[in-house]
Formats: C-alpha cells, structure tokens, sequence
C-alpha cells in the first residue's frame, strides 16, 4: 500500500474512534429512560395482603383476588408476604366490583352471542414502617369474554379477569421510571 492509500485509512480510523466515542457519550451508554436501579421500592421487603372488600352481591372473587394477588407477588417481586400485620413493611387493601355486559347478540331471536365479565378493583399500598401511600386508591378495570356456544359462563371469564387484575395490581408495585 503507499502512503496516500495508508494515510485515508489512518483518517478513516481516528474518525470512526471519534464518532464511537461521541455517541457513547451522548446516548449509547446514557440513555433518557434507561436505569439500572431497582425496580421496586428498596425499603420494602414484605407485604401484608389484607382480604379484598367485595361491593357487588357476586361472591367468591374476592377470595380468589386476594389469593392471586399474593402468589403473583411471591413470585415476580422480591417481597414475601407476611400472615401478621404487625411483622409486616407494607400493607396491601382493595374493594373488588364486579358486572358483566353483552357484546354481541343474535338479531333474530336477541339471544346473547358473546358477553363480558368486568372486574374493577380499587386498591391501596402503604408503607407501615415510614407511612407513606405508595399507591393511593387506584381503580383498574379488566374484562373476558365468554360465549354459551363455547360451554364458557360468566364465572370461567370472570376467572380470567381477577386473574389480569392480580397481575395488573403487582405491575403497579413496580417504581414508576
């Protein structure tokens, strides 16, 4: 190679260094939104989940809320859930509502196709040992459908919703970025 040929090459390199060094420094490595912190509270390593309230005159959702509330938290969070409340770092509480709605009906004889079970939960997380409200009485809404032609009833979707409910609840114990 001779010494033009070698020299571009040179150039070539110390520039492609230079614009990997930039862009490391102004996003690569620093990216807005991006954090390697943790995900959930640090000062929190357990959670009392108090039964869910039911408002409605449908029983039993409750109970089965409350049950997947906690293994949902014993296996996605760092937290245990503690069977005493006075052992306990937080507190977890909720009123739980239910309906069902139709979504689709025959025109002919206004049998109902397909409807939808709707669960609604209201929920509190509080910090026993500091007294902080880390979440302060936020409503979710989460809904299946079912179909009598598919031998699915109100309470096989119903199911489904409080489960999406208890997942969508421990999403939310997550840090907000």
């Amino acid at each position: 190679m001779n010494r033009a040929v070698q020299a571009q090459h040179g150039i070539f390199r110390r520039g492609a260094v230079c614009l990997t060094a930039l862009l490391l420094l102004a996003g690569g490595c620093g990216l807005e939104g991006y954090s390697n912190s943790w995900l959930y509270p640090e000062d929190i390593r357990s959670v009392y989940v108090e039964m869910f309230d039911t408002g409605g005159f449908r029983r039993g959702h409750e109970v089965t809320l409350t049950d997947a509330v906690c293994k949902r938290i014993e296996a996605q969070t760092p937290y245990k859930i503690i069977s005493d409340r006075d052992q306990a770092d937080s507190v977890l509480s909720g009123v739980l509502q239910t309906g069902n709605s139709v979504l689709t009906v025959d025109r002919y004889t206004g049998r109902p196709l397909e409807q939808e079970s709707l669960i609604q939960v209201t929920f509190t997380w509080k910090n026993l040992r500091t007294g902080q409200v880390l979440i302060n009485n936020e409503t979710l809404i989460t809904s299946a459908p079912y179909s009598a032609f598919l031998d699915q009833d109100y309470e096989y979707s119903a199911a489904l919703a409080v489960n999406k409910a208890a997942q969508r609840i421990v999403e939310r114990m997550e840090t907000p970025w």
